[in-house]
């Protein structure tokens, strides 16, 4: 019996010791620098996050050439923490460059393999002015983009700029396309250093709602990427209502607004602001907000009726909440869309700084 109960508690520590083990888990496992500068150290940060049940250690990280240095998180990484290991490349020679990186940690018995690679170039041209959203080695002009406001079956048409800034052929891919945009890359393939478009068509007779309708793509940087919010490409398309069969313009409702744009400097320590605009409406016949919507996830809003008489006014208390703010990739604006036929779309943009 005594045996019996060793045998069970022996089993039982080790069970549970094999249930506490750090798990190693980096955001990416090969970082493509681009174009690196002759003699001009450059560094890529790999971030690990301890996804066990015990501390991660980094016992130590390896390079296959003395041109690469590393720097890591050499303090045990507490269970759901982050730690980093630090690459920094410094070129000899010109030309295309892959460095392995191994990282021996607690948490395999094998080193976790990591990479770096791009191009070592003489100079490197500033691309950040004309194009100032970088996706790994492709750069845009925008991580929005915002097609013009359509009615039922019009198609609109709005370009997306982008530059291969690597020394290998690209094809520009935008991935996760909703049914209502079509995209065409011209051309269809960039060489190194060469500027393009993608053409992206909107077929407002696939829009299912009236107003704004937004889609997450992803630029592809490469066959079978992952998508994620470092390639995210914001579209936005707005319907407008159909006023072919209206009444005289003599018993339409108007819209006014005490404010047509907000301005609420910069937030400092603030986590929320808010301001309250009045809405009017002059006409002759009842005022319809049909769609009231915001154009990213920091701009809140509250209306306190969407039907207004003639004369009749109403309250709309619009925020800008700061920790969603960084995020965003459109501007912060509201969107209305009223049955006033003289505007009928609605725009309050909104300037803040963070």
């Amino acid at each position: 019996m005594k045996r019996l109960f060793l045998t069970c508690g022996l089993m039982i520590a080790c069970t549970v010791a094999a249930l506490a083990q750090p798990k190693a888990i980096f955001d990416k496992k090969v970082e493509d620098m681009g174009n690196v500068q002759w003699k001009r150290p450059a560094s890529a940060t790999f971030t690990v996050t301890n996804k066990g049940n015990k501390p991660l250690v980094i016992a130590k990280v390896s390079t296959t050439c003395g041109c690469t240095a590393v720097e890591w998180t050499e303090k045990p990484i507490p269970a759901g923490k982050k730690g980093s290991v630090v690459v920094t490349y410094d070129a000899k020679m010109m030309g295309h460059f892959s460095k392995g990186i191994s990282v021996y940690c607690n948490a395999d018995t094998r080193p976790l393999i990591l990479k770096i690679e791009g191009d070592v170039v003489k100079r490197i041209v500033d691309y950040s002015k004309d194009y100032p959203y970088g996706i790994g080695s492709v750069r845009l002009d925008r991580y929005s983009v915002e097609f013009e406001d359509a009615n039922k079956g019009e198609k609109k048409v709005a370009y997306l700029k982008v530059v291969n800034t690597s020394k290998k052929a690209y094809v520009p891919t935008l991935m996760h396309l909703p049914k209502y945009v079509t995209a065409e890359a011209i051309p269809e393939s960039l060489g190194a250093g060469q500027e393009g478009v993608i053409k992206l068509t909107l077929n407002s007779a696939s829009l299912m709602n009236m107003g704004l309708t937004q889609s997450s793509v992803y630029l592809a940087r490469f066959p079978g990427d992952k998508v994620g919010e470092d390639n995210e490409v914001v579209l936005s398309a707005v319907l407008l209502p159909d006023f072919s069969k209206s009444s005289k313009i003599a018993q339409q409702p108007r819209i006014q607004l005490s404010k047509n744009e907000l301005d609420f400097g910069s937030l400092g320590n603030r986590k929320q602001v808010n301001e309250v605009i009045t809405i009017t409406n002059n006409g002759s016949s009842t005022l319809d907000i049909r769609t009231l919507q915001v154009f990213n996830s920091s701009v809140t809003v509250e209306l306190s009726t969407r039907t207004l008489a003639p004369s009749e006014t109403a309250k709309m208390k619009i925020g800008i909440v700061a920790k969603y703010l960084k995020k965003a990739k459109t501007r912060p604006s509201v969107l209305m869309i009223t049955n006033d036929p003289k505007r009928p779309k609605v725009i309050i943009p909104i300037k803040v700084k963070h």
